[in-house]
C-alpha cells in the first residue's frame, strides 16, 4: 500500500514537471516579444533609472525600447495572464489587437501579445533627495532639485544606443512634457529663493535705514530740547537782567524822591528862617525901602513855590498847577530877582518841571495824565521817560518845544483831544528820533500832519476832519508800518495816488467810514492788510489791485458792490489773497472768478439766492471757511456741484438764517467739516446720509453741529443721521419751531 502511494506521488510529480517545461518554452517567446513593451512602460514612470540610461531623456519619463533591457536585473514583475485568441485579446468583454498597451487602472500597464493579456504594475525607485513632488495622476514621485537618483538594481546598458520606439509609444511625448515641467519647476524654485534673498536684504536695509531715521531724529530731538534749554536760560538770564534793571531804576527814582524831599525840607527850612528874619526886621523899624524889597523877594518865593509849613506831598498845589501850565518866558524870573540869588533860582526852575499835575501818575518809564483836564502839553524835564498819555484833555496845540525836556519819546498818545492843524508847530514832533507810535484819533485835524519823525512805524489819525491827502504828505515816512484813516472826509477825488509812494514798509492800512467809490490807487507793493469798510465802493475794476499783488487780506464789508460790479480779471490770479469780506453788500449770487488761493471768505448779510456750480471749483488748495449766514438761500438754491473743489478743504460751513428747506447736497462728502450751522432755516427732515455718509469709515470729524429753529421732530431723525458727529452733546435741536 505505502509503496503503491510512493509510485503513483513520483509519477505525479514526473508528469507535472514535464507540462511545466512544455509550457514555459512559448512563454518566454512571448516574453521575449512583450518585452519590449513592458520595460517601456516601465521606464515611463522610472525617471531615475532612464536618467541612467540615456543622456536623452535626462531623467524623466520615457519610453526604454526591448534592446534596453539586455542583460540586465530587474525585480520580477507581477503578471497576469489572460488567455484569448491568436494575435487578438480580450479583456473584461473588450477586443485588444496585437502589441496593444493599455492602463486599466492607475499604475498598471497592460500588452496583448500573440493573443495573451500581460499586465505589469509600474515600480517606483528610491529617490536620494529632499525635495519631492508627486504629480496628480502620477504613480512616481520625483525630485524637484538636483540631485542623484538610484534606482535598485538599475540594468546596465550594453553599450549601443537605445533603438527608436518602432511601436509609436505616447510615452515620450509625455516624457518630454514632464522634462519641460520639472525645468519650469527648477526655474520657479530658484526664482523664489533668489526672491526671499531679495526681499531679506530689502528687509535688512529698510531696518537698517529705519534705524539711521530713528538715531537721526533722536538726534534732533535732543538738538532742539538743548536749543529750547538754552532758549529757556536766556529768557531767564534776561527776566533776571530786567528784573535788575527795574530794580535799579526804581532804587534811582526812590533816591531822587528822596534828595528832592531833602532839597524841599531845606528851603522849606530856609524860607521859614528868612520870613522870621523879615518879621524880625519890620518890627525893628527898619528902613522902608529896605522892608518893601524884602517883602517882594518873599512874596516872589511863596508865589512859585507855595510851600506850607508842613512836610511836602506827591500832589502838587493849584498855584503850582497854574505855573506848570502857564510857565513864565525865559530870564523873567532873573529880571525880576536880579542878580542877587543866580544859583537858587536855577534849583527852583528844575523842580518846577520834575513835578507832575493832578490827575498824572508815573509809573517806571510811563506818564499817565488822560483826563486830567489839561490844555496844555505839560513841560516835564524827564530825559528818560519812553511813553507819555495825554488823552481825554482839552489840548489845542503842539508848540515848538512842547517835549524837549523828554526827548526820547517812543510812544505818544494825544487822542480825545482839541488839537487843530493850525495849532501844531512843524518843529514840535521833528526832534523826536526814537518815537515809533503817535495816537491822534479823536481830534479835529484837516490835514496830515507836518514834519513827522522818519522813526515813526505806526501812525493813527482815526475819527478826524481830514479833507486831503497830498503827494508830500507821506514824505519821510519810509519806516512806517501802519497807517490807520478812519472817520475822515476822505475819497479818491482827494487823495493823490502819488502820496503813497515814499511808503516802503507799509503792510497795513485802514480807510474805512470814508468816502471813496473805487478802491484807492497807487497803494504801495508791500501792502498786506487793506481795510475800506463802510465806504460807497461801486465797482472793482481790473487794474484795482495791479500793483498790491502781496496782499493777503481784503476787507469790503458794507459798501455798495453786487455780482456784476467785479471784474474778471479784478483778483482771480492773485496767489496770495486768502481772506475777503464782502459782507453786506448788495450780492444776489455768490460772485464768480474769486481769487484762487482764498481760504476764508465772508458774505454774510447780502441778498443771495443762489451759490452758482462750480463757483469754487478753481480753487487751489480750496476754501476752509465760508459764511452764508443772513441771505435767502432756499431749497432750489445749491446745485449739487456747488460745492466742488471744497470736499477735503471746507472746515467750517455757516448757513444760518436762510430759508433752507433741506440739507444740501455735497455737506456729506466734506471730509474735514468741523463746524455746521444750520440753524433758523425751514428744514423738515433729516436723511439717513445728509450730513453723514455710511459708507466713510473715517473718524468722526465735526465738533459742532446746530439745527435749532427749525421745523425738525426730533424722534423721527434716523438713529445714523450724526454718526460723523465726535459728541451727540455737540449737536443743538432745541428749540424748533411751532409748525
Amino acid at each position: 500500500m505505502r509503496l503503491n502511494l510512493i509510485l503513483a506521488l513520483s509519477l505525479l510529480a514526473c508528469l507535472t514537471f514535464s507540462l511545466a517545461k512544455d509550457q514555459r518554452r512559448p512563454l518566454a517567446r512571448d516574453r521575449r516579444r512583450g518585452d519590449g513593451a513592458k520595460r517601456a512602460r516601465k521606464q515611463t514612470s522610472n525617471t531615475a533609472l532612464q536618467q541612467g540610461r540615456t543622456a536623452e531623456s535626462n531623467g524623466q519619463y520615457g519610453s526604454i525600447f526591448i534592446e534596453s533591457y539586455k542583460n540586465t536585473k530587474e525585480p520580477k514583475p507581477n503578471y497576469e495572464a489572460t488567455a484569448g485568441k491568436t494575435e487578438h485579446c480580450v479583456f473584461r468583454g473588450i477586443t485588444m489587437y496585437d502589441k496593444t498597451v493599455w492602463s486599466p487602472k492607475q499604475c498598471v500597464n497592460c500588452l496583448c501579445s500573440s493573443g495573451e493579456v500581460v499586465c505589469d504594475r509600474i515600480l517606483c525607485p528610491a529617490l536620494q533627495c529632499q525635495l519631492k513632488f508627486q504629480q496628480i495622476r502620477e504613480c512616481c514621485p520625483i525630485c524637484i532639485d538636483p540631485v542623484t537618483v538610484s534606482v535598485v538594481d538599475a540594468p546596465e546598458f550594453s553599450g549601443d544606443p537605445p533603438a527608436p520606439n518602432i511601436l509609436g509609444d505616447p510615452y515620450t511625448e509625455i516624457s518630454q512634457n514632464q522634462r519641460d515641467k520639472n525645468v519650469r519647476l527648477k526655474k520657479d524654485e530658484e526664482e523664489r529663493i533668489r526672491k526671499k534673498d531679495a526681499e531679506r536684504k530689502q528687509r535688512k536695509k529698510q531696518k537698517k535705514e529705519e534705524a539711521e531715521r530713528q538715531r537721526k531724529l533722536k538726534e534732533a530731538k535732543e538738538a532742539r530740547e538743548k536749543e529750547e534749554e538754552l532758549r529757556r536760560l536766556r529768557e531767564e538770564e534776561e527776566e533776571r537782567a530786567a528784573a535788575e534793571e527795574r530794580r535799579r531804576r526804581m532804587e534811582e527814582q526812590r533816591r531822587a524822591e528822596e534828595d528832592r524831599a531833602r532839597r524841599l525840607e531845606l528851603e522849606q527850612r530856609e524860607m521859614m528862617r528868612a520870613l522870621e528874619e523879615t518879621a524880625e526886621r519890620a518890627q525893628e523899624g527898619l528902613r522902608g525901602d529896605e522892608a518893601t524889597e524884602d517883602e517882594d523877594v518873599v512874596w516872589l518865593r511863596g508865589d512859585v513855590f507855595q510851600m506850607p509849613p508842613v512836610p511836602p506831598t506827591k500832589a502838587a498845589d493849584p498855584t503850582l498847577l497854574l505855573a506848570l501850565q502857564e510857565p513864565t518866558e525865559p530870564g523873567e524870573e532873573d529880571h525880576e530877582l536880579g542878580e542877587e540869588e543866580p544859583e537858587v533860582v536855577e534849583e527852583e526852575s528844575e523842580m518846577v518841571t520834575t513835578l507832575l499835575p493832578p490827575g498824572c501818575l508815573i509809573s517806571d518809564v510811563t506818564v499817565t495824565c488822560e483826563n486830567a483836564k489839561l490844555t496844555g502839553i505839560p513841560p516835564l524835564s524827564i530825559p528818560e521817560l519812553k511813553s507819555l498819555s495825554l488823552q481825554g484833555n482839552e489840548i489845542k496845540t503842539i508848540p515848538a518845544g512842547a517835549f524837549n525836556g523828554i526827548p526820547n519819546l517812543e510812544w505818544i498818545d494825544l487822542g480825545k483831544n482839541k488839537i487843530v492843524s493850525s495849532g501844531i508847530d512843524p518843529q514840535a514832533l521833528k526832534g523826536l528820533k526814537f518815537l515809533s507810535r503817535l495816537y491822534m484819533d479823536g481830534n479835529l485835524l484837516e490835514q496830515f500832519p507836518p514834519e513827522l519823525p522818519s522813526t515813526l512805524q505806526e501812525l493813527k489819525i482815526n475819527e478826524n476832519n481830514l479833507k486831503e491827502i497830498e503827494e508830500n504828505s507821506f514824505e519821510g515816512l519810509s519806516s512806517l508800518v501802519t497807517l490807520e484813516m478812519e472817520g475822515n472826509l476822505l475819497s479818491e477825488g482827494n487823495v493823490n495816488p502819488q502820496a503813497f509812494t515814499p511808503l516802503k514798509e507799509l503792510t497795513y492800512i485802514r480807510l474805512g467810514r470814508n468816502h471813496f467809490r473805487t478802491i484807492p490807487q497807487g497803494l504801495p507793493a508791500s501792502l498786506l492788510e487793506l481795510y475800506l469798510e463802510n465806504n460807497l465802493i461801486e465797482e472793482i475794476s481790473e487794474t484795482a489791485f495791479n500793483h498790491t499783488t502781496n496782499i493777503n487780506v481784503v476787507v469790503l464789508r458794507h459798501n455798495k458792490l453786487d455780482e456784476s460790479s467785479i471784474a474778471p480779471l479784478a483778483w482771480i490770479n492773485h496767489r496770495n489773497l486768502e481772506s475777503l469780506d464782502l459782507s453786506h453788500n448788495n450780492f444776489y449770487l455768490v460772485p464768480s472768478f474769486l481769487p484762487k488761493s482764498l481760504i476764508h471768505l465772508v458774505l454774510a448779510g447780502n441778498q443771495i439766492e443762489r451759490i452758482p456750480g462750480y463757483v469754487f471749483a478753481h480753487m487751489e488748495p480750496g476754501l476752509e471757511y465760508l459764511y452764508l449766514s443772513y441771505n435767502k438761500l432756499d431749497g432750489d438754491a445749491i446745485e449739487p456741484e456747488s460745492f466742488l473743489g471744497t470736499f477735503n478743504t471746507m472746515t467750517e460751513l455757516c448757513l444760518d438764517h436762510n430759508q433752507l428747506t433741506s440739507i444740501p447736497m455735497g455737506i456729506n462728502e466734506m471730509t474735514t467739516l468741523h463746524f455746521l450751522r444750520l440753524n433758523n432755516n425751514k428744514i423738515r427732515h433729516i436723511s439717513e446720509d445728509a450730513i453723514c455718509d455710511p459708507l466713510n469709515e473715517n473718524d468722526s470729524h465735526l465738533v459742532a453741529l446746530r439745527l435749532e429753529n427749525n421745523f425738525l421732530d426730533p424722534r423721527k431723525i434716523p438713529p445714523t443721521a450724526f454718526s460723523c458727529v465726535r459728541s451727540y452733546s455737540s449737536v443743538v435741536l432745541k428749540p424748533q419751531r411751532i409748525k
